[in-house]
């Protein structure tokens, strides 16, 4: 069976979701932070290895720009610079149709590590 495409794409900047509609019917809101710290770049899927790297602090993030790569993927800029990740349509999909259990496995691997989905709150002040 062929994966779905999309026939919508959408980024609704207030609520920070994008919002893709695929040719099967399935309509799905993924957050900008969804989709960040699920980016299937090099860089949060580790270089070979086999857990990815936990992002963390990005509860804020915002996409940038959304652009098409090639007929098969979307190419996200997120606003903490990274845009690394090519997400095809079949992984687009699948963190869609995942994203229940997707995103409780990265709660429970925050939680499990010690870190949070806020950014660090931590001050730095110059002395001049």
């Amino acid at each position: 069976m062929a994966t779905p495409v999309p026939t919508k794409i959408h980024y609704h900047k207030q609520s920070r979701e994008l919002e893709l509609v695929f040719d099967d019917g399935s309509n799905f809101r993924l957050s900008a932070e969804y989709l960040r710290v699920h980016s299937p770049s090099a860089e949060v899927r580790g270089h070979g290895a086999q857990i990815p790297i936990l992002q963390h602090g990005k509860r804020d993030v915002m996409i940038l720009n959304i652009e098409p790569a090639g007929n098969y993927a979307l190419k996200i800029t997120f606003d903490d610079g990274h845009d690394s990740g090519i997400y095809s349509w079949e992984y687009l999909y699948n963190l869609g149709k995942n994203q229940g259990e997707l995103w409780q496995m990265y709660l429970d691997r925050l939680k499990s590590e010690g870190r949070t989905r806020d950014a660090s709150a931590i001050q730095i002040h110059q002395v001049h």
